[in-house]
């Protein structure tokens, strides 16, 4: 099943289960979705919607982080549970040690020696393993495999 086709069914499920947070989370979803296929003026495909989905994501912990710092925990808690249920659409994410193996690979296959080659890592990397890499842990990973 397409990864929209999922998020409509399980929008659905919300809906008549009436999961108030899950249904604002996935109503905002499927606008963007449908925002992105206007203006690209087609239909998306699976990574186009992951994409998506990983950038709502990182929206909400940006959200989170800012709402800890002002002292509204309330509001974080709230960003922290509609992470959760977009967190559902991603794949696993790598462990310390496939990140690890993943990383040698593509400094090898990328013939990386310096940090002049990072940016070329690191898109090798977010390439191949789409959603399931955290972009932070893999520049500091990255960055301290090419400074040693």
């Amino acid at each position: 099943m397409a990864l929209l086709e999922q998020i409509d069914k399980d929008y659905i499920a919300a809906y008549k289960a009436k999961d108030d947070v899950k249904k604002a989370v996935l109503r905002h979803l499927k606008t963007a979705v449908k925002n992105q296929m206007v203006e690209v003026g087609r239909e998306l495909n699976d990574d186009e919607v992951l994409d998506l989905v990983a950038k709502q994501i990182k929206q909400r912990k940006d959200s989170i982080e800012q709402y800890t710092n002002a002292g509204r925990q309330d509001l974080a808690d709230k960003e922290a549970v509609e992470v959760e249920a977009l967190a559902g659409y991603m794949p696993p994410e790598l462990s310390e040690e496939e990140l690890t193996a993943a990383i040698d690979k593509a400094i090898a296959d990328v013939g990386a020696t310096s940090m002049q080659d990072m940016g070329k890592v690191m898109q090798s990397i977010m390439q191949a393993y789409k959603g399931q890499v955290d972009g932070k842990t893999l520049s500091g990973l990255v960055r301290s495999r090419l400074s040693s």
